[in-house]
Protein backbone atom coordinates (compact mmCIF):
# COMPACT_ATOMS: atom_id res chain seq x y z
CA UNK A 1 0.00 0.00 0.00
CA UNK A 2 1.18 3.64 -0.10
CA UNK A 3 3.93 4.01 2.60
CA UNK A 4 4.31 7.82 1.87
CA UNK A 5 0.97 8.49 3.48
CA UNK A 6 1.12 9.77 7.67
CA UNK A 7 -0.74 6.52 8.55
CA UNK A 8 -0.83 8.23 12.62
CA UNK A 9 -3.51 9.89 11.62
CA UNK A 10 -6.35 7.50 11.78
CA UNK A 11 -8.52 7.79 14.68
CA UNK A 12 -9.96 4.64 14.79
CA UNK A 13 -6.76 3.14 14.52
CA UNK A 14 -4.92 5.27 16.60
CA UNK A 15 -6.70 6.26 19.72
CA UNK A 16 -4.04 8.96 20.42
CA UNK A 17 -5.29 10.94 17.65
CA UNK A 18 -9.13 10.53 18.04
CA UNK A 19 -9.42 13.90 19.31
CA UNK A 20 -7.79 15.53 16.98
CA UNK A 21 -8.32 13.99 13.49
CA UNK A 22 -11.80 13.28 12.03
CA UNK A 23 -13.19 10.97 9.66
CA UNK A 24 -15.83 10.78 7.35
CA UNK A 25 -17.40 7.94 5.95
CA UNK A 26 -18.73 7.58 2.52
CA UNK A 27 -22.25 6.00 1.84
CA UNK A 28 -22.16 5.16 -1.46
CA UNK A 29 -22.59 1.21 -1.23
CA UNK A 30 -26.10 0.16 -0.31
CA UNK A 31 -26.02 -3.40 -1.46
CA UNK A 32 -25.03 -6.42 0.38
CA UNK A 33 -23.74 -9.70 -0.01
CA UNK A 34 -24.66 -11.65 3.16
CA UNK A 35 -27.72 -11.32 5.71
CA UNK A 36 -26.53 -10.58 9.48
CA UNK A 37 -29.11 -11.86 11.88
CA UNK A 38 -28.10 -8.76 14.47
CA UNK A 39 -28.69 -6.08 11.45
CA UNK A 40 -31.59 -4.33 9.53
CA UNK A 41 -30.29 -1.79 7.68
CA UNK A 42 -34.22 -0.35 6.99
CA UNK A 43 -34.55 1.93 9.91
CA UNK A 44 -32.61 5.64 10.02
CA UNK A 45 -32.54 8.33 13.08
CA UNK A 46 -29.99 10.80 12.79
CA UNK A 47 -29.71 10.67 16.71
CA UNK A 48 -28.68 6.98 16.61
CA UNK A 49 -25.00 5.41 16.11
CA UNK A 50 -24.84 1.89 14.89
CA UNK A 51 -23.40 0.67 11.79
CA UNK A 52 -25.32 0.35 8.49
CA UNK A 53 -27.82 3.12 9.37
CA UNK A 54 -27.68 6.03 6.62
CA UNK A 55 -29.61 9.20 5.93
CA UNK A 56 -28.60 9.26 2.16
CA UNK A 57 -26.79 6.73 -0.32
CA UNK A 58 -24.70 8.71 -2.41
CA UNK A 59 -23.37 8.40 -5.79
CA UNK A 60 -19.46 9.04 -6.51
CA UNK A 61 -19.90 11.88 -8.34
CA UNK A 62 -22.38 13.22 -4.90
CA UNK A 63 -19.97 12.08 -2.56
CA UNK A 64 -17.11 14.31 -3.75
CA UNK A 65 -19.51 17.03 -3.91
CA UNK A 66 -20.68 16.09 -0.25
CA UNK A 67 -16.72 16.05 0.71
CA UNK A 68 -15.70 19.17 -0.32
CA UNK A 69 -19.27 20.81 1.57
CA UNK A 70 -17.75 19.04 4.96
CA UNK A 71 -14.16 19.77 4.47
CA UNK A 72 -15.67 23.35 4.31
CA UNK A 73 -17.01 22.90 8.49
CA UNK A 74 -14.35 20.21 9.18
CA UNK A 75 -10.59 20.68 8.59
CA UNK A 76 -9.59 17.98 10.75
CA UNK A 77 -10.94 15.41 8.44
CA UNK A 78 -8.19 13.15 7.56
CA UNK A 79 -9.64 9.88 6.91
CA UNK A 80 -12.03 8.87 3.82
CA UNK A 81 -13.67 5.79 4.83
CA UNK A 82 -16.77 3.61 3.08
CA UNK A 83 -18.48 1.14 5.36
CA UNK A 84 -21.90 0.81 3.67
CA UNK A 85 -24.36 0.62 4.40
CA UNK A 86 -24.12 -2.59 2.69
CA UNK A 87 -20.73 -4.25 2.02
CA UNK A 88 -18.20 -1.75 -0.21
CA UNK A 89 -17.19 -4.72 -2.17
CA UNK A 90 -21.04 -5.96 -3.16
CA UNK A 91 -20.59 -2.28 -4.73
CA UNK A 92 -17.51 -2.65 -6.24
CA UNK A 93 -17.58 0.25 -9.11
CA UNK A 94 -18.91 3.14 -6.56
CA UNK A 95 -16.92 1.87 -4.11
CA UNK A 96 -13.46 2.34 -6.03
CA UNK A 97 -15.09 5.10 -8.17
CA UNK A 98 -14.92 7.22 -5.52
CA UNK A 99 -11.54 6.12 -3.48
CA UNK A 100 -10.06 6.75 -6.55
CA UNK A 101 -12.09 10.52 -7.08
CA UNK A 102 -11.07 10.94 -2.83
CA UNK A 103 -7.53 10.06 -4.46
CA UNK A 104 -6.96 12.81 -6.80
CA UNK A 105 -8.86 15.17 -5.17
CA UNK A 106 -7.43 14.96 -2.06
CA UNK A 107 -3.67 12.70 -2.42
CA UNK A 108 -3.15 13.23 1.19
CA UNK A 109 -6.16 11.71 2.53
CA UNK A 110 -6.02 8.19 4.16
CA UNK A 111 -7.88 6.18 2.40
CA UNK A 112 -9.80 2.93 4.20
CA UNK A 113 -13.17 0.52 4.25
CA UNK A 114 -14.99 -1.99 6.45
CA UNK A 115 -16.32 -4.52 4.95
CA UNK A 116 -17.08 -8.28 5.63
CA UNK A 117 -14.37 -9.94 3.54
CA UNK A 118 -16.75 -12.16 1.25
CA UNK A 119 -15.99 -10.31 -2.01
CA UNK A 120 -12.79 -8.22 -1.81
CA UNK A 121 -10.26 -10.66 -3.27
CA UNK A 122 -10.94 -9.67 -6.67
CA UNK A 123 -10.31 -6.19 -6.01
CA UNK A 124 -7.29 -6.00 -3.59
CA UNK A 125 -4.89 -5.11 -6.45
CA UNK A 126 -7.00 -2.09 -7.23
CA UNK A 127 -7.19 -1.30 -3.65
CA UNK A 128 -3.78 -1.16 -3.93
CA UNK A 129 -3.38 0.86 -6.84
CA UNK A 130 -5.32 3.68 -5.48
CA UNK A 131 -3.83 3.35 -2.05
CA UNK A 132 -5.64 1.73 0.68
CA UNK A 133 -3.94 2.27 4.01
CA UNK A 134 -6.56 0.67 6.32
CA UNK A 135 -8.78 -2.07 5.95
CA UNK A 136 -11.23 -3.69 8.66
CA UNK A 137 -13.33 -7.31 7.70
CA UNK A 138 -16.22 -8.50 10.04
CA UNK A 139 -15.10 -11.69 11.50
CA UNK A 140 -17.49 -13.15 14.23
CA UNK A 141 -16.00 -16.42 14.63
CA UNK A 142 -13.68 -18.69 13.34
CA UNK A 143 -15.59 -21.89 14.23
CA UNK A 144 -17.84 -23.12 11.15
CA UNK A 145 -20.43 -23.93 13.68
CA UNK A 146 -20.50 -20.77 15.28
CA UNK A 147 -20.52 -18.51 12.10
CA UNK A 148 -23.30 -20.22 10.54
CA UNK A 149 -25.47 -18.91 13.20
CA UNK A 150 -24.91 -14.94 12.33
CA UNK A 151 -25.80 -15.21 8.90
CA UNK A 152 -29.35 -15.76 7.00
CA UNK A 153 -27.73 -16.30 4.01
CA UNK A 154 -24.26 -15.59 2.18
CA UNK A 155 -24.01 -14.65 -1.32
CA UNK A 156 -20.84 -15.76 -3.13
CA UNK A 157 -20.41 -15.47 -6.87
CA UNK A 158 -24.60 -15.13 -7.49
CA UNK A 159 -24.82 -18.61 -5.72
CA UNK A 160 -26.89 -18.05 -2.26
CA UNK A 161 -25.37 -20.40 0.59
CA UNK A 162 -27.15 -21.47 4.01
CA UNK A 163 -26.23 -22.72 7.04
CA UNK A 164 -22.79 -24.55 6.93
CA UNK A 165 -21.72 -23.99 3.52
CA UNK A 166 -22.42 -20.11 4.18
CA UNK A 167 -20.41 -20.23 6.89
CA UNK A 168 -17.11 -21.99 5.52
CA UNK A 169 -17.46 -19.98 1.90
CA UNK A 170 -17.46 -16.80 4.07
CA UNK A 171 -14.03 -18.22 5.95
CA UNK A 172 -12.35 -19.27 3.25
CA UNK A 173 -12.72 -15.67 1.42
CA UNK A 174 -12.13 -13.71 4.84
CA UNK A 175 -9.03 -15.74 5.53
CA UNK A 176 -7.78 -15.24 2.00
CA UNK A 177 -8.07 -11.49 2.39
CA UNK A 178 -6.48 -10.75 5.47
CA UNK A 179 -2.75 -13.18 3.96
CA UNK A 180 -3.19 -10.87 0.36
CA UNK A 181 -3.59 -7.49 2.37
CA UNK A 182 -0.67 -8.55 4.82
CA UNK A 183 1.18 -9.43 1.87
CA UNK A 184 0.69 -6.10 0.12
CA UNK A 185 1.24 -4.39 3.62
CA UNK A 186 -2.30 -3.30 4.60
CA UNK A 187 -3.07 -2.09 7.92
CA UNK A 188 -5.56 -4.84 8.92
CA UNK A 189 -8.33 -4.64 11.91
CA UNK A 190 -10.69 -7.35 12.23
CA UNK A 191 -13.93 -6.26 14.30
CA UNK A 192 -15.90 -8.98 16.10
CA UNK A 193 -19.05 -8.82 16.77
CA UNK A 194 -20.07 -9.93 20.59
CA UNK A 195 -23.05 -12.03 20.83
CA UNK A 196 -24.28 -13.43 24.49
CA UNK A 197 -24.40 -16.94 23.92
CA UNK A 198 -23.15 -17.73 20.87
CA UNK A 199 -19.49 -15.85 20.60
CA UNK A 200 -18.87 -14.75 23.79
CA UNK A 201 -16.53 -17.34 25.01
CA UNK A 202 -14.76 -17.58 21.58
CA UNK A 203 -12.94 -14.35 21.57
CA UNK A 204 -9.68 -15.97 23.10
CA UNK A 205 -9.28 -18.67 20.32
CA UNK A 206 -10.57 -16.10 17.71
CA UNK A 207 -7.96 -13.54 18.84
CA UNK A 208 -5.19 -15.98 18.49
CA UNK A 209 -5.39 -17.17 14.97
CA UNK A 210 -5.38 -13.59 14.10
CA UNK A 211 -2.65 -12.65 15.38
CA UNK A 212 -1.23 -15.26 14.08
CA UNK A 213 -2.22 -13.98 10.50
CA UNK A 214 -0.88 -10.90 11.46
CA UNK A 215 -4.10 -9.03 11.82
CA UNK A 216 -2.91 -5.74 13.99
CA UNK A 217 -5.97 -4.80 15.91
CA UNK A 218 -8.94 -6.68 16.98
CA UNK A 219 -12.24 -4.83 18.46
CA UNK A 220 -14.60 -6.74 20.04
CA UNK A 221 -17.94 -4.85 19.73
CA UNK A 222 -21.36 -5.44 21.78
CA UNK A 223 -23.93 -6.28 19.52
CA UNK A 224 -26.81 -3.75 19.41
CA UNK A 225 -30.15 -4.87 18.95
CA UNK A 226 -32.30 -4.38 16.11
CA UNK A 227 -35.89 -4.94 15.54
CA UNK A 228 -37.25 -7.25 13.01
CA UNK A 229 -33.89 -9.51 13.32
CA UNK A 230 -33.25 -12.89 14.52
CA UNK A 231 -31.44 -11.49 17.07
CA UNK A 232 -33.74 -8.90 18.51
CA UNK A 233 -34.87 -10.52 21.78
CA UNK A 234 -30.86 -11.01 22.21
CA UNK A 235 -29.89 -8.73 24.89
CA UNK A 236 -26.74 -6.19 24.46
CA UNK A 237 -23.67 -7.42 25.72
CA UNK A 238 -22.89 -5.52 29.30
CA UNK A 239 -19.77 -3.52 29.23
CA UNK A 240 -17.89 -5.99 32.54
CA UNK A 241 -18.76 -8.57 29.68
CA UNK A 242 -16.92 -6.94 26.86
CA UNK A 243 -14.59 -5.55 29.04
CA UNK A 244 -13.40 -9.30 30.66
CA UNK A 245 -13.86 -10.54 26.68
CA UNK A 246 -11.06 -7.61 25.54
CA UNK A 247 -8.69 -8.13 28.51
CA UNK A 248 -8.61 -12.40 27.57
CA UNK A 249 -8.37 -11.27 24.03
CA UNK A 250 -5.74 -8.48 24.68
CA UNK A 251 -2.96 -11.34 25.67
CA UNK A 252 -2.59 -12.23 22.42
CA UNK A 253 -3.65 -9.12 20.14
CA UNK A 254 -3.80 -5.20 20.52
CA UNK A 255 -7.50 -4.09 21.27
CA UNK A 256 -9.05 -0.62 20.37
CA UNK A 257 -11.30 0.22 22.83
CA UNK A 258 -12.66 3.44 21.61
CA UNK A 259 -15.13 2.39 19.36
CA UNK A 260 -17.99 4.28 18.70
CA UNK A 261 -19.97 1.86 16.57
CA UNK A 262 -19.77 4.46 13.45
CA UNK A 263 -22.83 5.03 11.25
CA UNK A 264 -21.73 4.99 7.25
CA UNK A 265 -22.47 8.32 6.92
CA UNK A 266 -20.32 9.36 10.16
CA UNK A 267 -18.22 12.55 10.43
CA UNK A 268 -16.34 14.15 12.59
CA UNK A 269 -13.98 13.56 15.29
CA UNK A 270 -14.96 9.75 17.43
CA UNK A 271 -16.85 10.65 20.37
CA UNK A 272 -17.97 14.15 18.77
CA UNK A 273 -19.66 12.65 15.69
CA UNK A 274 -21.42 15.42 13.83
CA UNK A 275 -23.61 13.34 11.82
CA UNK A 276 -26.33 15.68 12.79
CA UNK A 277 -25.33 18.80 11.96
CA UNK A 278 -23.81 17.63 8.78
CA UNK A 279 -27.76 15.96 7.83
CA UNK A 280 -28.70 18.30 5.61
CA UNK A 281 -25.56 18.69 3.86
CA UNK A 282 -26.31 15.05 3.48
CA UNK A 283 -30.02 14.99 2.70
CA UNK A 284 -30.87 18.80 1.96
CA UNK A 285 -28.54 20.12 -0.47
CA UNK A 286 -29.52 20.54 -4.13
CA UNK A 287 -26.15 20.24 -5.29
CA UNK A 288 -26.65 16.30 -4.08
CA UNK A 289 -29.68 15.57 -6.23
CA UNK A 290 -30.06 12.49 -8.02
CA UNK A 291 -30.49 12.36 -11.97
CA UNK A 292 -34.16 12.16 -12.91
CA UNK A 293 -34.89 8.28 -11.57
CA UNK A 294 -38.32 7.63 -13.90
CA UNK A 295 -35.63 8.43 -16.69
CA UNK A 296 -34.03 5.07 -15.67
CA UNK A 297 -36.94 3.27 -13.88
CA UNK A 298 -39.91 4.62 -16.05
CA UNK A 299 -42.31 1.19 -15.01
CA UNK A 300 -43.98 -0.07 -12.03
CA UNK A 301 -43.99 -4.33 -11.87
CA UNK A 302 -47.67 -5.57 -10.20
CA UNK A 303 -48.30 -9.10 -9.30
CA UNK A 304 -52.55 -9.47 -9.66
CA UNK A 305 -54.31 -12.89 -10.62
CA UNK A 306 -56.94 -10.73 -12.94
CA UNK A 307 -55.55 -7.74 -14.03
CA UNK A 308 -57.58 -5.46 -11.17
CA UNK A 309 -56.16 -6.38 -7.65
CA UNK A 310 -53.10 -6.33 -6.35
CA UNK A 311 -53.83 -9.70 -4.55
CA UNK A 312 -51.01 -12.30 -5.28
CA UNK A 313 -47.72 -13.58 -3.12
CA UNK A 314 -44.61 -12.90 -5.44
CA UNK A 315 -43.31 -16.23 -4.65
CA UNK A 316 -46.46 -17.40 -6.80
CA UNK A 317 -46.71 -14.67 -9.35
CA UNK A 318 -45.68 -16.64 -12.92
CA UNK A 319 -45.92 -13.44 -14.43
CA UNK A 320 -46.00 -9.81 -13.72
CA UNK A 321 -48.08 -6.37 -15.04
CA UNK A 322 -45.40 -4.07 -16.51
CA UNK A 323 -46.93 -0.20 -15.93
CA UNK A 324 -46.00 3.03 -16.78
CA UNK A 325 -47.39 6.89 -16.54
CA UNK A 326 -48.52 8.54 -18.95
CA UNK A 327 -49.66 11.98 -19.12
CA UNK A 328 -51.36 11.60 -14.95
CA UNK A 329 -53.17 7.96 -16.45
CA UNK A 330 -51.19 4.18 -15.84
CA UNK A 331 -50.53 2.40 -18.92
CA UNK A 332 -50.03 -1.22 -19.50
CA UNK A 333 -47.04 -1.78 -21.00
CA UNK A 334 -46.84 -6.10 -21.37
CA UNK A 335 -46.67 -9.16 -18.95
CA UNK A 336 -43.43 -10.32 -18.10
CA UNK A 337 -42.50 -14.08 -17.13
CA UNK A 338 -41.22 -14.41 -14.11
CA UNK A 339 -38.26 -16.60 -13.52
CA UNK A 340 -38.74 -20.44 -12.63
CA UNK A 341 -39.06 -21.46 -8.93
CA UNK A 342 -36.68 -24.05 -7.86
CA UNK A 343 -32.81 -22.02 -8.30
CA UNK A 344 -33.17 -20.62 -4.65
CA UNK A 345 -31.80 -17.27 -4.83
CA UNK A 346 -30.84 -17.16 -7.80
CA UNK A 347 -34.81 -16.94 -8.85
CA UNK A 348 -34.60 -13.74 -7.37
CA UNK A 349 -31.18 -12.19 -8.65
CA UNK A 350 -32.78 -13.08 -12.17
CA UNK A 351 -35.95 -11.40 -11.46
CA UNK A 352 -34.15 -8.32 -10.08
CA UNK A 353 -32.35 -8.66 -13.88
CA UNK A 354 -35.89 -8.67 -15.42
CA UNK A 355 -37.03 -5.64 -13.47
CA UNK A 356 -33.90 -3.43 -14.22
CA UNK A 357 -36.61 -0.58 -15.72
CA UNK A 358 -38.58 -0.84 -12.68
CA UNK A 359 -38.46 1.82 -9.64
CA UNK A 360 -41.23 -1.13 -7.67
CA UNK A 361 -43.00 -4.09 -7.50
CA UNK A 362 -46.16 -4.21 -6.23
CA UNK A 363 -47.32 -7.76 -4.09
CA UNK A 364 -50.06 -8.63 -1.98
CA UNK A 365 -47.12 -10.61 0.36
CA UNK A 366 -43.72 -11.64 -0.23
CA UNK A 367 -40.48 -13.14 1.68
CA UNK A 368 -37.43 -11.99 3.24
CA UNK A 369 -35.10 -12.93 0.97
CA UNK A 370 -36.99 -11.99 -2.20
CA UNK A 371 -37.87 -8.99 -0.98
CA UNK A 372 -33.79 -8.22 0.74
CA UNK A 373 -32.37 -9.18 -2.60
CA UNK A 374 -34.83 -7.08 -4.84
CA UNK A 375 -34.30 -3.64 -2.62
CA UNK A 376 -30.33 -4.42 -2.41
CA UNK A 377 -30.87 -4.32 -6.38
CA UNK A 378 -32.92 -1.24 -6.59
CA UNK A 379 -36.36 -2.40 -6.96
CA UNK A 380 -38.69 -1.15 -4.08
CA UNK A 381 -41.08 -4.10 -2.93
CA UNK A 382 -44.72 -2.32 -1.53
CA UNK A 383 -46.44 -5.15 0.14
CA UNK A 384 -50.10 -4.56 0.06
CA UNK A 385 -53.77 -5.31 -1.39
CA UNK A 386 -55.99 -3.56 -3.11
CA UNK A 387 -56.56 -1.70 -6.51
CA UNK A 388 -53.60 -1.66 -9.11
CA UNK A 389 -54.47 1.65 -9.47
CA UNK A 390 -54.38 2.69 -6.24
CA UNK A 391 -51.18 0.77 -5.76
CA UNK A 392 -49.84 2.76 -9.02
CA UNK A 393 -50.56 5.94 -7.16
CA UNK A 394 -48.63 4.47 -4.76
CA UNK A 395 -45.25 3.36 -6.42
CA UNK A 396 -44.82 6.15 -9.22
CA UNK A 397 -45.62 8.82 -6.10
CA UNK A 398 -42.95 7.18 -3.80
CA UNK A 399 -45.18 7.08 -0.60
CA UNK A 400 -45.86 4.79 1.89
CA UNK A 401 -48.92 2.35 1.63
CA UNK A 402 -50.51 3.07 4.39
CA UNK A 403 -53.66 1.53 5.73
CA UNK A 404 -52.44 -1.10 2.94
CA UNK A 405 -48.87 -1.84 3.82
CA UNK A 406 -47.24 -3.51 7.25
CA UNK A 407 -46.11 -0.42 9.63
CA UNK A 408 -42.75 -0.88 10.57
CA UNK A 409 -40.77 0.98 13.67
CA UNK A 410 -39.20 3.51 11.96
CA UNK A 411 -36.26 4.12 14.48
CA UNK A 412 -34.43 2.15 16.75
CA UNK A 413 -32.38 5.05 19.25
CA UNK A 414 -33.08 4.38 22.78
CA UNK A 415 -35.29 7.13 23.56
CA UNK A 416 -34.45 9.16 20.70
CA UNK A 417 -36.46 12.77 20.82
CA UNK A 418 -36.57 13.31 17.89
CA UNK A 419 -34.72 15.88 15.28
CA UNK A 420 -37.13 17.39 12.79
CA UNK A 421 -35.43 15.12 10.16
CA UNK A 422 -38.49 13.43 9.50
CA UNK A 423 -37.10 10.23 11.22
CA UNK A 424 -40.43 9.35 13.30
Amino acid sequence: MDKKLDITKHPCFNSEVKGTYGRIHLPVAPKCNIQCNYCNRKYDCVNESRPGVTSAVLSPKQAITYMEDVLKKEPRITTVGIAGPGDPMANPAETLTTLRLIRKNWPDMLLCLATNGLAIMPYIDDLAEIGISHVTLTINAIDPNLVKLFYAWVRHEKVVYRGIQAAEVLLEQQFAAIRKLKELGAIVKVNTIIVPGINDNHAAELAVTMAEMGVDLLNCMPMYPSPDTAFENIPEPSAAMINTIRKEAGRYIPQMLHCTRCRADAVGLLGQDRSLEFHSCLVGNSRLKPANEDRERPFVAVASMEGALVNQHLGKAEHLLIYKRVNGTYELVEERKTPEPGTGGKRWFDLASLLKDCKAVVVSAVGETPQTILEEEGVRVIEMYGLIEDALDIAFSGKEARGFQKRKVSCTAKQCQGAGAGCG
